[in-house]
């Protein structure tokens, strides 16, 4: 028996998300036209006897989740539960903190994958790569470039067992170019190697006397606090993937990752894209559709678009490398490119909203997505422009390279601007 944990933040979290994570939280956004967590929990459901997916996070439960909640739940015929935590206690924290819930039943082992990445979720090979390798840990790993390796967890591998000799987090010098995915698969012992790094909390705290509120003993980071204790034990050890990978933490990185998703339908939801049709619009590429969604024939769409519930979108209108989100208007010959539209958002006739794609490097294979700071020696970094929900944009104006926040009428034009 199997289960899955995924770890969704909260609140404090997705700031780089912003204004999009005002509405929704992070985890719900639409990436290819399903909430992001419905890529991993689709993933999962494929497993055989898989009997739970549990969310772990600290977000007060609200509407949306729990829509999404019974949603999976009735789609995906297994029990999908939303564990709160009191308050953010970091990757291995909040397993830890709900180790009774994850063990209930007796599971062999589980998955923990954190949200914000998409993946192909080689879920089924980690599996077999854990039982070749004698039911240790595995952390799912990718190759990137040198330069971009130490933005993220590095691993140095043993290259002939896999095993995890040395484990570094975000190192200020290069260590290896194999990175940590975010996705794991554990056996229950590993609450044994948490609850050591748990007690040692606790004695460092007593010892300390006065205790600073934030600083509690069930803060515990899987990254630094137990990969780099386990590594060279013969305890961890790391399946390579050469699948597409990527982390989404910025607005700009989920027009990325919908790219990657939508790439991937055609091998396992070809229904969700879109086909040139007789009295339909233009499709160039992966376009993903929503059956609501009012589009007239002459509008031309793609590559790497999707269209949300109830959109409405008007003639000769060009849409590329866009998310258009639930409700939005895109008025006769706009032009939308490297964007993403609000929900309920207006886009005015002849009216051009562009961002500037922040894709990786297309002649490195092994290069990763940036994370961009917002502002470069003090100036707007360009990148993806931004609609929050409800933004009206007049006829015949330039929208470049801004960020605009939700509820704005705007009356003129802007580049390379934040429009609060």
């Amino acid at each position: 028996m199997l289960k899955a944990v995924i770890l969704i933040g909260g609140l404090q979290k997705g700031t780089r998300f912003r204004p999009l994570s005002f509405e929704v939280p992070k985890p719900l956004f639409p990436v290819a036209g399903v909430p992001m967590l419905q890529h991993h929990i689709e993933a999962c459901a494929k497993i055989p006897n898989m009997k739970e997916i549990l969310l772990v996070g600290f977000y007060q439960p609200n509407e949306a989740l729990s829509r999404f909640l019974s949603n999976a739940q009735q789609e995906f015929k297994i029990p999908i539960r939303y564990l709160q935590e009191y308050s953010a206690l970091s990757t291995a924290g909040g397993i830890y903190h709900f180790r009774d819930q994850i063990l209930s039943g007796g599971p062999e082992a589980f998955f923990i994958m954190n949200a914000d990445v998409c993946s192909e979720f080689p879920l089924l090979e980690m599996l077999e790569f854990q039982k070749e390798h004698g039911n240790t840990h595995v952390i799912l790993g990718t190759t990137a470039n040198r330069k971009q390796s130490m933005n993220y967890g590095c691993i140095v591998e043993n290259q002939d067992t896999n095993e995890v000799l040395h484990y570094v987090e975000k190192p200020s010098t290069f260590v290896s170019d194999i990175i940590n995915c975010g996705i794991y698969l554990f056996t229950p012992e590993i609450f044994q190697h948490i609850g050591l790094v748990f007690q040692k909390n606790q004695q460092d705290l007593l010892l300390e006397e006065q205790m600073n509120g934030w600083q509690r003993a069930e803060v515990i980071r899987l990254e630094q606090d137990i990969f780099t204790a386990l590594a060279g034990r013969g305890k961890l050890y790391v399946y390579k993937t050469d699948q597409f990978w990527s982390q989404i933490k910025s607005a700009g990185s989920a027009i990325y990752a919908s790219r990657l998703y939508l790439n991937q339908y055609h091998k396992t939801h070809p229904e969700r894209l879109a086909n040139n049709e007789e009295g339909r619009p233009t499709i160039r590429g992966n376009v993903y559709i929503h059956p609501t969604a009012n589009i007239d024939p002459t509008a031309v769409l793609g590559p790497n678009v999707s269209i949300g519930t109830g959109v409405t979108i008007g003639a000769g209108v060009r849409v590329r490398e866009s998310i258009i989100l639930h409700g939005a208007t895109l008025q006769d010959h706009s032009c939308v490119l490297n964007s993403i539209v609000g929900w309920d958002s207006t886009i005015g006739k002849w009216a051009r909203v562009e961002g500037t794609p922040s894709d990786p490097n297309p002649n490195d294979p092994y290069a990763k997505i940036d994370s961009e700071t917002l502002f470069r020696e003090g100036k707007l970094t360009p990148s993806i422009t931004i609609l929050g929900c409800n933004v009206n944009i007049p006829s015949e104006v330039i929208i470049l390279n801004a960020i605009v926040l939700p509820h704005k009428d705007l009356n003129r034009g802007f580049k390379n601007q934040i429009i609060l």
